[in-house]
């Protein structure tokens, strides 16, 4: 994974017990990393892979295409979703 912050100004501190401590420098040791190096990147690791999995929606074949037809052809707005746009344009100033 690149590093996109060339500039390091930034700290997490944090505690932990000492045998997730050792258990830490004994990974970054088989690895070749400082702790810091080892953590930030097994960090980013798993912060990318968190993001991906709650930012992709996956739908099986028929519930996609039911979800694509209902978006070239929606049904018109009942009573509640024209209430909630009414609200919205009361509440949101877009300008």
């Amino acid at each position: 994974m690149a590093q996109t912050d060339t500039v390091r100004s930034e700290r997490i501190n944090l505690r932990l017990s000492e045998t997730a401590k050792r258990r830490i420098e004994h990974a970054a040791s088989v690895e070749g990393k400082t702790v810091s190096a080892f953590i930030v990147s097994s960090a980013l690791e798993n912060a990318e892979k968190t993001v991906r999995r709650h930012e992709t929606i996956a739908l099986a074949r028929e519930d996609a295409a039911r979800f694509f037809d209902a978006l070239s052809d929606p049904p018109p707005p009942n009573d509640r979703l024209r209430a909630a746009l009414e609200e919205h344009a009361r509440r949101v100033d877009s300008r």
